[in-house]
């Protein structure tokens, strides 16, 4: 979900629900914390040089039980950000959400909710690191099961 989306879907609602993937809901009594931008400049296993831009909420549950932050302040607090921070409408959004440590979670909505969705790494260079071919135990000859020139090793 990008900024673009959030602020559409924010128009639409009154209440603001966040859940996990697994159905489990953020307290309803969460603050916003962040709202950023946030550049990764980088290189990938494979020596290519790459960066990655995304705007950046940080909810925070506190034990402030009777607060509940409705979408028109959260669409504020968004709008805010754009022109303070310059923050384009394109940007995917990462959440940070704290349980038993730090997640970071992509978003999505399914209408009614926000739903925090676990982010996965992945190897961005597979052409130039990791197995180069697939080969199945059963077919290795005992007598010659590796070889440096195939890669296996």
């Amino acid at each position: 979900m990008n900024i673009s989306e959030i602020k559409n879907a924010l128009v639409n609602l009154d209440n603001l629900n966040f859940k996990l993937e697994t159905g489990s809901s953020v307290p309803q009594h969460f603050h916003v914390t962040e709202v950023g931008v946030i550049s990764k400049d980088f290189i990938d296993c494979g020596g290519v040089r790459r960066s990655n831009k995304v705007a950046n909420f940080q909810l925070w549950s506190a034990k402030d039980y009777d607060h509940r932050l409705k979408a028109a302040k959260l669409l504020n607090i968004i709008e805010m950000s754009e022109n303070l921070l310059d923050m384009q409408d394109n940007l995917q959004i990462e959440v940070e959400y704290q349980m038993d440590t730090i997640g970071k979670y992509n978003l999505d909505f399914d209408g009614e909710s926000f739903i925090l969705k676990l982010k996965t790494t992945d190897c961005l260079a597979k052409d130039k690191c990791g197995p180069k071919k697939k080969i199945k135990l059963s077919e290795l000859a005992m007598s010659n099961a590796c070889n440096p020139e195939d890669g296996c090793c």
